[in-house]
């Protein structure tokens, strides 16, 4: 999820229908540039070279149960669209996400996760930090750092990652929808940020990806599985 808006400037983005390094290309309306979804900045057409880098948002995977339970007015798109199409889960590309088999070649396999497995993506000053999705299920928080910022990451009963900054604490458990930290304080996990009281630790953009498509675009990647 990136602000679309950079320097005052709105560019309007779609889906090109292409591929860069095996990850979707978005597109600009304005001057057909192609946009790399995993770096939020234009790689092919007249933007390249502008300087243009969209700033990053958090975004977080999860079940819908999960979010209903947790955001009970959330409203959502009707599935009765006037259009004969099955839009039940994974019914567009099951039998792709079945294998570890790519449908296009990428510049270079790394075997040290499966093509499709999944990881939670971070960055910061240039640095890249992949985690697999499988050790945080089995972790539910998770403190360490990329670049030069500390973070915790919290990952709920459904599978959900969500990212804060950690500041000066130290947290160790999950408690339903809360974090402990290393003295016993209970911080809410929210949306926009970790809570306690009056003090608030700030959500961090991250998001899920496929590893095979994480180290293409960034084959310095570090990885913690």
């Amino acid at each position: 999820m990136y602000q679309a808006k950079f320097k005052g400037q709105h560019h309007e983005l779609g889906t090109s229908g292409f591929l860069y390094r095996s990850n979707k290309l978005m597109y600009d309306h304005a001057t057909k540039s192609f946009w790399s979804t995993l770096k939020g900045e234009p790689v092919v057409g007249p933007l390249v070279g502008k300087g243009i880098q969209l700033q990053r948002e958090h975004v977080v995977t999860t079940t819908w149960g999960d979010w209903k339970r947790l955001h009970p007015e959330t409203t959502v798109l009707s599935l009765n669209t006037g259009h004969e199409r099955d839009y039940g889960e994974g019914v567009a590309y099951r039998d792709y996400f079945a294998t570890h088999d790519l449908m296009f070649d990428v510049p270079k396999s790394d075997k040290r996760l499966r093509n499709k497995d999944e990881i939670l993506g971070l960055r910061d000053d240039g640095n890249q930090l992949a985690i697999s999705a499988a050790f945080l299920n089995k972790k539910p928080v998770y403190q360490s750092r990329v670049g030069n910022q500390s973070f915790v990451v919290v990952t709920d009963r459904s599978g959900a990652n969500r990212v804060y900054e950690v500041g000066e604490n130290q947290f160790k458990s999950l408690k339903g929808d809360t974090v402990v930290d290393q003295a016993g304080g209970e911080w809410k996990v929210a949306e926009s940020a970790l809570i306690k009281g009056s003090t608030k630790l700030k959500r961090l953009p991250a998001h899920r990806a496929f590893w095979f498509g994480w180290v293409a675009q960034f084959p310095e990647t570090r990885l913690v599985k």
